[in-house]
């Protein structure tokens, strides 16, 4: 199957020469190997026939030839004679087409691929990983505050060693593989030239260090696992979900580098009683019939105690009355949220005969049609009597008895 050059590098026919030269860089750097190591050797083929069509499309006479014969006419391996360890990536540096200041900077970029200077991992400190711990606080702490101890499972820098991982005293030799510096740079020849990967010493670990006699209390580690207590405050005013940052106290950093912190996220238990909405206080409290009536006051609960709160007669069942400045204080503030006590009227279930007839003797005062319980209905030796007596009735309006 014959291949399609255009077609590999995604350009048209009549591309211009800029159109295939920017195709060939993002496709080389797109597919090479260093970039896809799941599966290097597709990658490594695709990078082949990416550079072999770029080696035909840019050259002008063998454009020419190929696109009047096709790819037949680079048979002998004319396309591929500018192999990439003989300056056949269009001669990178060299002016071959692709010169340092004509790749606009991809130089570098290549460099690296191909075994030059590149970027460099270094092997300098590197600060600790940071941590998580979960706290459940009651709806009263969280409103008001709270100071609290807790123990967090981490590693701590071994205090007999200080992280060395040697035993104090004993000999520590520089590694003779990565000479100190906890990196190997590895050189492996491939069909497009040189690569150099730098990976972390096999021999020392990255520590640089050979340590002949490891530690005697956290054998060799230079950490220990600890549960540290730790005294944290939670402000007043914190909310279900926050987060808490205690800067330090996460795990110890490597080759002297600092320790990551530690985050505390704060989860509020729910209270029976109180309902949060913002900064505001939710609550119900439940009066009679009679109180809702005729007005009264009660005493509610609050986060701060028990206050009188005023009824006004009349009141319906739904309504809310506030209470100001006994809500949530706010972050930081001395500012707080209100308290919202929403009434509901309670129906009296079971009346004794007295208290039957005061309500119906006060429904029939507010012209209510229909007191007590509903009209009984007639059963079926009732309606017969009813019939008998209406044809009676008409019986003795006939012959006339009525009168």
């Amino acid at each position: 199957m014959s291949k399609d050059y255009y077609e590999i590098l995604g350009v048209s026919k009549d591309a211009s020469d800029d159109e295939i030269k920017k195709a060939f860089r993002k496709l080389a750097i797109k597919y090479h190997p260093d970039k896809n190591r799941d599966d290097p050797k597709a990658a490594e083929g695709k990078f082949k026939e990416i550079n072999e069509a770029y080696s035909v499309l840019s050259d002008k006479q063998k454009r020419a030839q190929y696109d009047q014969f096709g790819p037949e006419a680079f048979q002998n391996g004319a396309a591929g004679s500018g192999g990439f360890g003989q300056g056949g990536f269009g001669g990178f540096g060299q002016g071959g087409g692709f010169g340092q200041g004509d790749f606009g900077g991809f130089g570098d970029i290549f460099d690296t691929f191909f075994g030059g200077q590149g970027s460099r991992q270094t092997n300098g400190p590197e600060r600790g990983a940071d941590l998580r711990f979960d706290v459940d606080i009651s709806f009263e702490n969280a409103a008001f505050g709270v100071e609290m101890e807790i123990q967090v499972p981490k590693n701590e820098t071994c205090d007999h060693c200080h992280g060395s991982g040697a035993e104090p005293g004993s000999k520590v030799d520089t590694c003779p593989i990565c000479h100190g510096t906890g990196q190997q740079r590895v050189v492996q020849n491939t069909p497009f030239g040189q690569m150099v990967n730098v990976r972390t010493c096999s021999h020392c670990g990255g520590t640089g260090k050979i340590v002949h006699e490891k530690c005697k209390k956290c054998h060799g580690e230079g950490t220990l696992k600890i549960r540290k207590k730790l005294k944290i405050k939670i402000p007043a005013g914190v909310d279900d979900g926050a987060r808490l940052r205690v800067a330090g106290e996460g795990e110890p950093g490597v080759r002297g580098g600092g320790h990551g912190d530690l985050y505390v996220y704060i989860y509020v238990r729910k209270n029976s009683h109180f309902e949060r909405r913002g900064n505001d206080v939710l609550s119900e409290e439940t009066i009679t019939f009679a109180q809702a009536a005729l007005g009264t006051t009660i005493r509610v609960d609050t986060l701060d105690g028990k206050v009188e709160l005023k009824i006004p007669a009349g009141t319906q069942t739904g309504t809310s009355f506030r209470i100001k400045n006994r809500g949530v204080p706010y972050l930081q503030s001395e500012k707080r949220g209100d308290h919202y006590v929403r009434i509901q009227v309670s129906t009296p279930k079971h009346l004794n005969d007295k208290q039957r007839q005061i309500l119906k003797e006060f429904a029939a005062s507010c012209g209510e049609k229909w007191v007590g319980e509903p009209e009984k209905k007639d059963g079926f030796w009732d309606k017969i009597k009813k019939m008998i007596r209406t044809w009676f009735d008409r019986k003795c309006m006939i012959w006339g008895f009525n009168e």
